[in-house]
């Protein structure tokens, strides 16, 4: 990659003024996207009218009697996310068809206070996984929808369920924008309903195809781009128009604008990639689970990617997860606590010129906030394991509360003779990293050297760097249940 030379003489100089931490590069995550990022995979539970009719979309003409869960278990939906390693789960309080799953006062179409599901969900999460709400603005059955007074209505929905349900971690905007129940369009006041997030919990992750909390991935397939930065340019954008193409929601935009050589016009906005365990976002009876190893291959283009994972897991009529969705899951996660179970690379000894304080040992320990800083935005780490091994996964964590920096990361084996055969020439590695990267090799590699190429906008800052054999059994499987 070509750097501009003003830009590489700026950005040595300011490394070289810092004493010993180095300063952030760009845009930067907040305490909340950070510890948000940081849960990797959360649950999605789609759940309404449209679980009773079959449909994906409801009309908006449902009668409020057919939502009737005949065993709701809001906590049976915590159970099965806290056995499937998940931390956060975020309901559907309200989809297109405007049916809110709480005694709303700015609706008639609700359920009975009797049967308020907010309230049973967020007492069920409470103390055991972070609550999140999806409230669609699209309003099926709301009479005033295609008028500015809706955009009252709904700014006063953000304030009850927030108020009277919160603190949430995360809330739910879907762009989406068709007709109410009169045949208008509406008009949503987004400056005014994310003003109304900010005023109502400013450490609530707001998601929409534009952020500003964190982003659409551009896909409903759980899959962020090969190259994916948790940075977006926004400017002149909004979640229902005039938002970036799929394609760049995938990727993301690199913090630096190089032809104009600024920082400026960069968010941090990171990816969430959303995607059902079923075929359908809601239950339906004649819908199953994806496998195991389905799961796995979203997981790695997702997590793996630098995104966050989403998963929908939609109760049934009855209201509680269906067994054969649980299994899966417990099955998902025991897949990936075998697969990691055991770091190849614990032990080793690892070396790169670094900034004083942030040696390039620290790739190696397990605590978050330590980070070998590199010199020079072309650097080089040499990791030398105790014996040979084995392995077919590498996993690459920058340090992101400095910013995310790296364009390029490159493997060579020391073959104990002064050269390095490159491994992986052309493409390289892999490109961005971000939060995390999870690099499966096309087949394993064996040995004891290994020397690891960076390149980046800013001298790397990297967090974590690890190696596995997904060939390794595991030796001690959990029981389903555990």
């Amino acid at each position: 990659m070509r750097r501009h030379p003003l830009l590489l003489a700026v950005v040595l100089l300011a490394t070289a003024c810092t004493a010993a931490d180095p300063e952030p590069f760009g845009p930067v995550p907040s305490e909340a996207q950070l510890a948000w990022q940081r849960m990797e995979i959360n649950m999605f539970c789609h759940f309404g009218p449209n679980t009773f009719t079959g449909a994906e979309w409801g009309t908006g003409r449902e009668s409020g009697g057919v939502f009737r869960p005949a065993a709701l278990d809001c906590a049976q939906w915590v159970d099965v996310a806290q056995q499937a390693g998940m931390g956060g789960i975020i309901l559907t309080a309200k989809h297109h068809d405007g049916f809110c799953l709480w005694p709303s006062r700015f609706s008639t179409h609700t359920v009975p206070d009797s049967l308020d599901v907010l309230r049973r969900f967020v007492d069920a999460c409470r103390g055991r996984v972070k609550a999140g709400v999806y409230i669609s603005p699209w309003d099926r059955n709301h009479p005033t929808y295609g008028s500015e007074d809706y955009n009252d209505v709904f700014v006063n929905t953000l304030r009850e369920v927030h108020s009277q349900y919160g603190p949430l971690f995360e809330q739910w905007f879907d762009g989406a924008c068709g007709e109410g129940p009169n045949g208008k369009r509406q008009r949503y006041d987004w400056p005014r309903f994310m003003q109304t997030m900010n005023e109502l919990n400013p450490q609530c992750v707001v998601f929409s195809d534009v952020g500003p909390g964190c982003r659409w991935v551009g896909n409903e397939e759980g899959r962020a781009g090969e190259s994916c930065w948790s940075t977006l340019c926004t400017e002149g954008a909004s979640p229902s128009d005039n938002k970036p193409a799929p394609a760049e929601l995938e990727t993301g935009h690199a913090p630096l604008n190089t032809e104009h050589l600024t920082l400026n016009t960069r968010r941090w906005i990171p990816a969430e990639c959303d995607v059902s365990i079923r075929p359908g976002w809601f239950w339906h009876p004649q819908e199953h689970p994806k496998t195991v190893d389905e799961l796995m291959e979203i997981y790695f283009n997702s997590v793996g990617h630098n995104g966050l994972l989403l998963l929908n897991v939609p109760p049934d009529t009855l209201g509680r997860i269906p067994a054969e969705d649980s299994a899966v899951l417990v099955a998902f996660r025991a897949e990936r606590e075998r697969l990691f179970a055991t770091n190849l690379a614990q032990g080793a000894h690892a070396h790169g010129q670094h900034l004083r304080g942030h040696g390039a040992r620290n790739v190696l320990d397990t605590a978050y906030h330590t980070y070998w800083a590199a010199k020079g935005t072309e650097a080089e780490l040499t990791l030398r394991l105790d014996s040979v091994t084995t392995f077919d996964i590498i996993v690459i964590q920058e340090y992101i509360p400095l910013g995310q920096r790296l364009t390029s990361v490159g493997l060579a084996i020391d073959e104990g003779d002064g050269i390095y055969p490159q491994t992986t020439p052309d493409p390289p590695l892999c490109t961005t990293v971000g939060h995390k990267r999870i690099v499966r090799l096309d087949s394993p590699l064996r040995t004891d050297r290994l020397v690891f190429t960076f390149r980046s906008l800013a001298p790397p800052v990297i967090n974590r760097i690890a190696l596995y054999n997904s060939l390794t059994p595991n030796p001690s499987p959990k029981r389903r249940g555990e």
